[in-house]
Formats: C-alpha cells, structure tokens, sequence
C-alpha cells in the first residue's frame, strides 16, 4: 500500500482527533502525538510495501513461470503475502 506522505498526515490526525474526542487519550503535546501517530503510520506502509515485495519475488522465484496478474498468481501472492506477514508477527 502507497501512501503520500500527505495522506499519512491526514489520517494521523484524523486518528488523533478521534482519540482525543472519544475520551480514549489525554495528550499532553498534540503535536508530539500527531508526530508519533504519523510515524507509526509510516513505519507501517514501509513494513506492508517490503512483505508485498518479498511476496512478489518469492512467486517469481518459483520454476514455472507464473504469469503476474493470473488466477494462479493471485492466489500464490496472497498466499505468500500472508505467510510473510505472520512470519512478523503481523496477523
């Protein structure tokens, strides 16, 4: 998943925002909490893009050539995609 870093500041503060309106945090820096939601939101699509890669070449890495965008390497990316994201701890 690609995210500007644009998007990822708004849905930072929209996810601070509705924290703070739902009563759930009381920050003491709003803009220290807003840095550090927009941090890990950027820590997270840079995590997503490498399992995405890793998925992708493991199907490419495969001996018969399995043609990107297929029914059959669809299955075999999701398939890879999820094992690598378990294989983080990412379920």
């Amino acid at each position: 998943m690609i995210l500007s870093e644009e998007r990822q500041l708004h849905f930072a503060r929209l996810l601070t925002d509705e924290l703070w309106n739902d009563d759930l945090v009381d920050y003491s820096d709003d803009e220290i909490a807003l840095r550090v939601a927009r941090q890990a939101l950027a820590e997270f699509v840079k995590e997503d893009l490498d399992i995405d890669l890793k998925a992708k070449e493991k199907v490419a890495s495969l001996k018969r050539n399995v043609i990107e965008g297929s029914p059959e390497w669809e299955i075999l990316y999701k398939k890879y995609y999820e094992e690598e994201r378990n294989r983080r701890g990412n379920n």
